[in-house]
């Protein structure tokens, strides 16, 4: 704890200053990693271990979101245990919710695992695959026709949101792990969306407000729903968004003035001065 070497392949200690996660997934922005940088004094880019948590656990980000006032999609939690000793319980309220539905592992990414069921003789299938990945799923109601618009959002105790971009998905039901990674035309960005000024500015006020309720610190992508009459609701946040030179989140901010270089350095900035405030606090359960 406190060591900022990092071992080299030789054997080699090279100092360093500041980490810069890009891990997705499990054991990368679910707050355990995080967690460990904490324990060692390290500054990191990104948010803490409560804002990873909360961001990696799509279920629980949803209570916090409307904690906040905020609007989600029509959605049921479901545990395996309860799918495994009560299946018509789970079935009775995933019809409630009206077909199609989405189940989803309640805390992975990059939608894998996701299965969009349009009838409930297809929720068995779908919901094993779910469990595959954790022991908490995720159904919720399919937002037909609405347009799924992505913000980009930066800063630790006074954050900023970006332009507005929109996914649309291009020969793929939905934006699932193949449109996003493996089909190169598998989803059209459009940056920015083509959206009213006052929806843009509602969208911003949104994005920001679920960054600060899960506590996150430095960047986030916010996904909102775009509803046919005009109310956004909130889709999820990923604490740790793509960062290559096409993904969305440093594409938005390009179209919103900032340079990837400059949101490489400026997020920098923000991993080392949270790290200075967090520094000027005692540290009482410390053993010399």
């Amino acid at each position: 704890p406190g060591s900022r070497e990092l071992v080299g392949e030789g054997g080699e200690r090279q100092p360093f200053d500041v980490v810069f996660s890009v891990l997705h997934g499990p054991f990368g922005e679910d707050g355990t990693i995080q967690g460990l940088l904490e324990m060692a004094g390290i500054p990191y880019v990104g948010a803490g271990v409560l804002g990873s948590a909360l961001g990696m656990d799509k279920a629980m980000q949803k209570v916090v979101f409307q904690a906040a006032g905020l609007f989600v999609a029509p959605h049921v939690v479901v545990h395996e245990r309860e799918w495994q000793e009560d299946p018509e319980s789970v079935e009775a309220r995933a019809s409630d919710l009206g077909y199609p539905v989405f189940v989803k592992p309640a805390a992975l990414g990059s939608s894998v695992g996701i299965t969009k069921v349009h009838e409930a003789h297809h929720l068995a299938r779908a919901m094993e695959e779910a469990f595959r990945y954790g022991r908490k799923a995720l159904v919720e109601r399919s937002m037909e026709g609405a347009r799924e618009i992505e913000l980009s959002v930066l800063g630790n105790d006074d954050p900023v949101a970006s332009v507005a971009g929109e996914v649309i998905p291009k020969g793929h039901e939905f934006y699932d792990y193949e449109a996003k990674y493996t089909d190169e035309s598998g989803a059209q960005l459009v940056i920015p969306a083509d959206i009213p000024p006052e929806t843009l500015e509602e969208a911003q006020r949104i994005a920001v407000a679920a960054f600060r309720s899960v506590d996150c610190a430095g960047m986030a992508r916010v996904d909102l729903f775009l509803m046919r009459d005009g109310d956004l609701l909130v889709n999820e946040i990923n604490t740790i968004p793509g960062f290559t030179q096409i993904s969305m989140y440093p594409k938005l901010w390009e179209a919103s003035g900032l340079p990837y270089r400059d949101l490489v350095d400026r997020l920098v900035q923000l991993a080392v001065e949270r790290h200075r405030a967090e520094g000027r606090r005692g540290r009482p359960l410390e053993s010399g």
